[in-house]
């Protein structure tokens, strides 16, 4: 007697069990992939907020003052000196992924005309073992990042 082409239906239950127990265990990886890129994205996208500060200080040829508001969660930029102008701050919420170490002993960061900044740095955790510290250079308002594990 020929055998049919088909799959006997223990066949398909047995993937089908084979392809469960796979997705088990691929599953709460691709979850922890997809926070970490989350937590990278928001890191640089306050790297990128204090380069876009950096520039507009020398563009506009005035100093411009980053503070993190910890009540708010937000990083405010005003400007500094006889020219600022009432009302013409800029903020970035801080995503609820990540927290600052310690806010309160945070000094603002003011980045002047010439290029340079009262420099600084601070760390941001994520969940898990991963930081990141964040650090503007005084004598060039470079503004870098770096992951370091808890």
């Amino acid at each position: 007697m020929r055998r049919s082409a088909g799959y006997t239906l223990i066949e398909l239950v047995l993937v089908m069990a084979v392809l469960a127990v796979a997705s088990m265990v691929t599953a709460p990886a691709v979850g922890r992939a997809v926070d970490g890129i989350r937590v990278r994205t928001e890191v640089a996208g306050i790297a990128s907020f204090l380069r876009s500060v950096r520039e507009q200080a020398v563009t506009r040829r005035q100093a411009h003052e980053v503070a993190f508001d910890a009540e708010r969660r937000t990083l405010r930029v005003r400007r500094v000196g006889r020219d600022a102008v009432a009302g013409g701050e800029m903020r970035r919420q801080l995503s609820s992924l990540l927290h600052l170490e310690s806010p309160t002993d945070l000094r603002p960061i003011t980045f002047m005309p010439q290029g340079s900044s009262s420099g600084g740095s601070f760390r941001i955790e994520a969940a898990g073992p991963r930081a990141y510290i964040i650090t503007v250079d005084p004598l060039t308002g470079r503004v870098t990042t770096k992951r370091v594990d808890s």
